[in-house]
């Protein structure tokens, strides 16, 4: 397959144009290939005419293709968000035109050609390098039926603000605050390795990645203990070097920033355990970072930190942590850490509001299952047969 055959080469172009330590690169490759491979297994059972039984001869549901998709996708995952939401779009008929991040322009045209050369029609699927204010234009084309975007809440407010105006369909995948409850009987070290994983995954730069641990008081220490040693092991390094996990951040912008929300969170009373100054030398480097004794109305608490920065948060009992990790505009991921696995169970199912919801791991997208999130995360479902069935025409044929 072009995409296992290439994986190093397309991960020496993430490492280059955004900072992805380059294995990781490689394991983003393989997600993609596995994303393909699912869905040309199971496209054709998902978009199968369905046969209901009704007072008429034949009533059946058909899924028929929208037409062209307009795609507007991030940097920081630049092949997997791509293909995640152009694999079943393309699968089920659609032509797709994408509009990716101007800090990638490499991966969007490599994209392209990798498509072209699996055997897809020409112009099937197009990249077009774009800025950002050409993209009302590409939606506003009456041959687009229909937007899927990725990234940042208030992009995404705009992008479906316009759509909305003109009765496209959008799917929405947007930033996120992710709550990790570890509760007074959870495996600590393994919670405090899983956290820390969660936390540090493609330098920290993930909608989905764990940002805040909501820790019962009991186990505060004991898992500040545990999680220290653990972040203190990502050291940065070079993209390009093997073994490299913390890489520098997309640009000097995004660090700063960053800096900015860790000490405007310690100027309100945050307490800094590890990280938290900016280092000398070139790069768009920031350490590996934890925050204790956030609280809300702190930025580590209400805002999303996109990069290694993490923010601990203390809860009285059970009650408490959910609440708190409910307290927040996002909704895209939840994880909870215990060892009475129906009490987790019972927390991910019926208490914390996100679109995925973990117990004793850390959130991560699959192609078999739904993605996406609820509240100022998004709304709509990349992956499995609900992402297929986002952009098709779900007609109902009714024959007497």
């Amino acid at each position: 397959m072009i995409l296992r055959t290439n994986a190093l080469e397309y991960g020496e172009l993430m490492a280059n144009e955004m900072g992805k330590p380059i294995d990781q690169g490689i394991q983003e490759v393989e997600k993609c290939a596995w994303c393909c491979e699912y869905y040309v297994q199971n496209a054709p059972l998902m978009l199968k005419d369905e046969f209901v039984s009704t007072e008429a001869q034949s009533s059946f549901i058909t899924y028929q293709p929208l037409g062209v998709i307009f795609a507007i996708m991030p940097w920081n995952f630049p092949f997997w968000q791509v293909f995640r939401a152009a694999v079943p779009a393309l699968m089920a008929g659609n032509a797709m035109v994408l509009k990716h991040s101007s800090l990638v322009p490499g991966c969007a045209l490599k994209i392209e050609r990798i498509f072209q050369e699996a055997g897809f029609p020409e112009g099937l699927f197009r990249s077009l390098l774009i800025e950002n204010d050409k993209a009302s234009a590409v939606l506003s084309n009456k041959n687009v039926r229909a937007v899927t975007f990725t990234g940042s809440t208030e992009a995404g407010a705009i992008v479906a603000s316009n759509a909305g105006m003109q009765l496209k369909k959008i799917v929405l995948e947007l930033g996120g605050s992710d709550p990790y409850l570890i509760l007074e009987d959870a495996d600590i070290a393994k919670a405090a390795r899983l956290c820390a994983k969660a936390r540090m995954l493609n330098s920290g730069q993930s909608c989905i990645a764990a940002k805040r641990f909501i820790v019962i008081n009991s186990v505060k220490k004991n898992f500040e203990n545990f999680f220290v040693e653990e972040m203190r092991a990502y050291t940065p390094g070079n993209p390009l070097e093997e073994g490299t996990q913390l890489g520098p951040l997309a640009s000097t912008k995004l660090r700063d920033q960053l800096h900015k929300q860790v000490q405007g969170s310690i100027h309100k009373g945050a307490k800094l355990l590890l990280g938290g100054t900016l280092p000398e030398g070139n790069g768009a480097y920031y350490p590996a970072t934890i925050l204790t004794d956030v609280t809300k109305g702190m930025p580590a608490f209400d805002e999303e930190l996109f990069g290694p920065v993490a923010a601990v948060i203390s809860a009285k009992d059970e009650a408490q942590a959910i609440r708190m990790a409910n307290d927040t505009s996002f909704g895209l991921g939840a994880a909870v850490f215990t060892k009475d696995i129906e009490r987790g169970r019972r927390i991910a199912r019926d208490e914390l509001e996100a679109g995925s919801c973990f117990v004793n791991d850390f959130v991560k997208s699959d192609p078999r299952l739904p993605f996406g999130g609820i509240k100022r995360s998004g709304y709509g479902r990349e992956l499995s047969s609900f992402g297929i069935h986002e952009f098709v025409n779900i007609k109902t044929v009714v024959v007497k």
